[in-house]
């Protein structure tokens, strides 16, 4: 939990982010596909890139993922590992279909990494439950680590086979941060106790709006739409909703989405705002300012 800290007098990142009640709504890193490497002990602050591989191992999986759009994420089990125990390595990809595919291996040697590109031009298969990636790159910032590891460790309780500790996925001021990946869904926000509830809930099919940051195969602001629709319609399985369309309104975007099987129409318009200077992350210089989109009239039916 070494990450660097904001200077003096300047809250860590998570804390002012709640101070001002920052919206979660809309922030979820763009992405269909992850690459995970399972590796133990420190991360380095930029994950996989300066990992202590041959750099042409590297080189060849980092190219191979960015041809692929996928993200490459560090991951390990939460507490003490079993030494003897094979390291694993898996690509996942996001089917809007439902029907999302995985791929898994292991790892020894790290020669063996080089099945990666090949596994990201492979098909996958189907049927595999989500994995639960908890963000704790303290390294990264401070705030991941000190709110994620305590999320890490509820969910591994309940869910050890699915839960994995992972590296920097965006959004430090949003910890403790959750993607639920293939199924692209990000959550901020959480502790120990909302996190089991909120995993309960997408296991079973229901989303709802409170620690929802947008689905990752949306723009922000159909990811916020989405947020604004649940509110209405409460709690939905992650296909439930339909995008049908997006387009520039005279203050920011109006939204039209669909729900699928009863046919409920929701259209959602947006202004779109820009934050004052803060603090964004703890390593920032700075402060920074971001974009962010507000509900300004939803209408149902």
């Amino acid at each position: 939990m070494s990450g660097t800290l904001p200077p003096p007098g300047v809250p860590r990142c998570a804390d002012g982010a709640r101070e001002r009640r920052d919206p979660l709504l809309g922030t979820a890193s763009p992405g269909r596909s992850w690459v995970l490497v399972e590796h133990p002990g420190r991360w380095p602050v930029r994950g996989f890139v300066d990992l202590p591989l041959a750099l042409e191992i590297r080189r060849r999986v980092a190219l191979a993922a960015a041809g692929a759009g996928a993200r490459i994420l560090l991951v390990r089990r939460h507490g003490r590992r079993d030494g003897d125990e094979a390291l694993r390595w898996a690509v996942v990809h996001h089917e809007d279909s439902g029907a999302h595919r995985q791929t898994w291996g292991t790892w020894a040697d790290e020669d063996d990494l080089l099945a990666l590109p090949d596994a990201l031009g492979a098909p996958g298969h189907t049927g595999h439950p989500p994995v639960l990636l908890v963000c704790a790159h303290g390294v990264h910032d401070t705030c991941c680590a000190v709110r994620g590891r305590p999320v890490a460790a509820a969910l591994a309780a309940r869910w050890p086979e699915l839960t994995w500790e992972c590296s920097h996925v965006g959004g430090d001021r949003f910890a403790a941060n959750l993607v639920v990946a293939p199924d692209g869904v990000y959550y901020g926000g959480l502790d120990a106790g909302s996190a089991v509830d909120v995993v309960a809930d997408h296991l079973a099919g229901r989303i709802g709006p409170t620690f929802l940051r947008g689905y990752t195969t949306l723009p922000a602001p159909e990811q916020v739409a989405v947020v604004e629709a649940l509110r209405v319609l409460g709690p939905l399985g992650r296909h439930e909703l339909e995008v049908l369309g997006s387009e520039p309104a005279e203050e920011g975007w109006e939204v039209r989405l669909r729900r699928r099987g009863i046919g409920t129409l929701v259209t959602v318009q947006l202004a779109t705002e820009r934050s004052r200077p803060e603090q964004l992350t703890c390593r920032a210089a700075g402060p920074s300012t971001v974009a962010s989109h507000r509900a300004t009239a939803v209408h149902v039916g």
